[in-house]
């Protein structure tokens, strides 16, 4: 061979080489075991503000686990923080019925509403994802139409749907103050 066609057979072979690893696919598990474990779901809290009454105040938050954590601030049964397990499905299954309602990643929104009774409850519903990016909705309750009396329903159900109606009940307590 000449050094031409040495010089020429070298960058051939060297082009092939280049090919052939560029067709490679990156390596995929055909294992499910093997596969990367999928990000965590987003920790779901809410939060139901004071009203001009005696309505109740406390925090929700369930985790992509099922567990719940309830804190009663007023007028509710239970005040200071508990503690229950409603499973993953209860989590999964509340997620799913508040995804319409959620905002862009990392925005805050507020729930549009038809008309609204002024002096009613707020409610502030926050998914935390795993890097602590916030995506919060906010709404005030007494919606007459739009999203917002459609989210009044579901949220009326969630203390009950993750076992805590018991603690979040309102009550009203001697020298308790209204708001």
């Amino acid at each position: 061979m000449t050094k031409l066609g040495t010089r020429h057979g070298s960058a051939m072979v060297a082009g092939l080489l280049l090919a052939s690893c560029a067709a490679v696919p990156p390596h995929t598990a055909q294992n499910p075991a093997e596969q990367p474990a999928a990000m965590p779901a987003e920790t779901i809290a809410i939060a139901v503000g004071p009203c001009f009454g005696f309505c109740p105040v406390y925090d929700l938050r369930i985790a992509p686990d099922g567990s719940v954590t309830f804190e009663g601030q007023r007028h509710t049964t239970v005040l200071g923080e508990r503690r229950r397990a409603a499973g993953p499905k209860s989590y999964k299954s509340l997620a799913a019925d508040l995804a319409p309602y959620r905002p862009r990643t990392g925005s805050t929104a507020t729930i549009d509403c038809q008309t609204a009774i002024s002096d009613t409850s707020t409610y502030t519903i926050t998914w935390t994802d795993p890097h602590g990016v916030k995506t919060i909705a906010q709404h005030r309750r007494g919606c007459s139409g739009g999203p917002g009396q459609a989210l009044d329903s579901l949220l009326d159900g969630v203390p009950g749907r993750l076992g805590v109606a018991e603690w979040a009940k309102q009550i009203t307590r001697p020298g308790s103050s209204r708001g």
